[in-house]
């Protein structure tokens, strides 16, 4: 499923709510835990829905499912087939190992349903190097969550091993294994899978919150400066956003409530803060400024949670190709 605003994750709740419970249910099995809870959310809140809305959304989707066709049932028994009549079975399983890569991560996958403290409790005593292995694996800010449950010590000591994680070898899947109660089937038929690195460590810190942030960078620093420089050339902060072009303020802004942008913004630099009043019209950034100058003290904690959702949309419009961010020392975009 696609990345959704407000109104989208509505107009699906509407259609999977027309549909029934069997054919939603079916929807449900093929969604990540994160557009579950979504859309479940969305369903709970739902009371009544205007008629002409719910024909909009129907004919919405008649019009979008009569783009799309199925070509064949089940594309990776496909590919294995066609491959294997091909080139043998030797090179075809030489090939299919990096094609299907990844695929066959059951255990994994089962701890995105978990939440964050039960994971936490589960790799609690686990050697860092399993803990990284098995948070590379994780959406960005449910790793963040789960290394914020950790202790100071153990976490900067696992954020080290992702910075510096290339790749999962066979016998390292071995070990996640063993520690998941062989939740993980499969594990030592996986080779070696393109996750860690510095740009990892990087988006996984820019969820910790500032205070974290520091002490993660600090540790790291003192182990290994250049690392810590890698890193830091992948992270984008809340204060980078100054660093948007016009239209990209412009395009976040529409995205972002005025509520949650007064308290993100208690904690912004003046230089943003004007950087926003200039994208915006008259009236609304001199309503923007009577908010900021009326809002009282505001917990850190509050205005770190603001602009970790703004960050959120801000990557969410990256990868929709709304905005650019810019990228490292190799000039690559994120």
């Amino acid at each position: 499923m696609a990345a959704l605003d407000d109104k989208g994750i509505e107009d699906a709740a509407i259609l999977l709510m027309s549909l029934g419970e069997e054919e939603a249910a079916e929807v449900f099995r093929h969604l990540t835990p994160k557009e579950v809870q979504r859309l479940g959310e969305a369903i709970a809140k739902m009371r009544a829905v205007p008629r002409e809305r719910l024909e909009a959304v129907l004919e919405r989707f008649e019009t979008v499912a009569a783009q799309h066709s199925t070509l064949v049932p089940d594309t990776d028994e496909y590919v294995k087939s066609v491959l294997r009549k091909a080139l043998g079975e030797d090179k075809a399983n030489l090939l299919l190992d990096r094609i299907l890569q990844g695929s066959d991560v059951s255990g994994i996958e089962s701890l995105k349903w978990m939440d964050a403290g039960s994971v936490a409790e589960l790799l609690r005593h686990e050697h860092p190097q399993i803990v990284a292995a098995i948070l590379v694996h994780l959406e960005f800010d449910h790793a963040s969550d789960v290394l914020k449950a950790l202790g100071e010590r153990q976490r900067n000591e696992v954020m080290v091993r992702i910075a510096t994680l290339d790749g999962i070898q066979p016998s390292a899947l071995k070990d996640l294994n063993e520690v998941m109660s062989r939740v993980l089937a499969g594990g030592d038929r996986l080779k070696k899978a393109t996750l860690g690195g510095p740009k990892t460590a990087a988006e996984i810190i820019n969820m910790l919150g500032s205070s974290i942030e520091t002490s993660v960078l600090d540790y790291i620093r003192e182990a290994d400066h250049d690392l810590a420089q890698k890193i830091m050339d992948n992270m984008f902060t809340f204060d980078d956003l100054d660093k948007l072009d016009d239209k990209g303020i412009q395009a976040l802004l529409k995205e972002v409530q005025s509520e949650s942008l007064v308290v993100a913004l208690k904690g912004a630099s003046p230089e943003l803060r004007d950087k926003i009043f200039r994208n915006m019209s008259t009236r609304a950034a001199e309503t923007l400024r009577e908010d900021l100058e009326g809002r009282g003290p505001v917990r850190l904690s509050e205005v770190e949670a603001e602009q970790k959702e703004m960050l959120k949309i801000v990557r969410r419009l990256a990868d929709e190709g709304q905005i650019v961010l810019g990228g490292g020392s190799d000039d690559e975009f994120v």
